[in-house]
């Protein structure tokens, strides 16, 4: 899953991008309006957490516009501010939610997940493909019974692709949804991760390469 913070407050925005990531998310980060504009313009997120005060561009301003341009990304609206009319307002510019600040983290995740099933076809919490088991909300993958130690890069490729449902995905769309924009896209990290995750998934080999489509289970 990947997810664009917005947010000024710089400490704050880092901590929670640092959270998310060990969640398994890849998160970007944007410190104004017009920055998170130029962001949602040339990558693909899932949800966008969104700060109502920004400087450069107002965050319901932010929001109307990702609207209007048919984003397909849900807004998770963050304020300071906690009055009904706020929340009224926040939502009326076309956030999905609304969370107050101060909030808990483990809220924040649990919002963020249940956003980024409406982003996208429903996927089941539990995937399954032969002796292969993945719980999304546990964040637990297991083979034969045996629990699989996997980096949060390989659980969310893995996850990608067992979602996929057999059809191919490719290293751009792997690298495009389980990678933020920190990450080079011209090295071979996505193929590196493929083959650590082949090596944790054991035999009989799952992934399968598909010369010039991508990876398939």
């Amino acid at each position: 899953m990947r997810v664009l913070i917005v947010e000024d407050h710089r400490e704050l925005a880092e901590t929670v991008a640092a959270g998310l990531r060990r969640e398994g998310m890849a998160v970007d980060v944007a410190w104004d309006g017009p920055a998170a504009l130029e962001r949602t313009s040339v990558n693909r997120y899932e949800v966008v957490v969104l700060d109502r005060d920004l400087p450069g561009l107002h965050g319901d301003d932010v929001c109307r516009s990702l609207v209007a341009d048919g984003h397909p990304a849900r807004v998770l609206m963050l304020t300071a501010a906690a009055t009904i009319e706020d929340r009224v307002d926040g939502l009326s510019s076309g956030a999905d939610d609304y969370l107050p600040k101060p909030f808990a983290f483990a809220e924040l995740v649990a919002r963020i997940r249940a956003l980024s099933r409406r982003s996208q076809p429903a996927v089941p919490p539990l995937l399954v493909h032969g002796d292969l088991r993945l719980d999304s909300g546990r964040r637990v993958a297991s083979r034969a019974g045996r629990r699989l130690e996997l980096s949060p890069k390989e659980f969310a490729v893995l996850e990608l692709l067992l979602a996929a449902g057999g059809r191919a995905v490719s290293a751009e769309e792997l690298l495009e949804r389980a990678w933020d924009e920190a990450a080079d896209p011209f090295t071979g990290t996505v193929k590196v991760t493929i083959s650590r995750l082949r090596r944790k998934l054991g035999d009989p080999p799952l992934v399968e390469t598909v010369p010039q489509a991508g990876y398939r289970i």
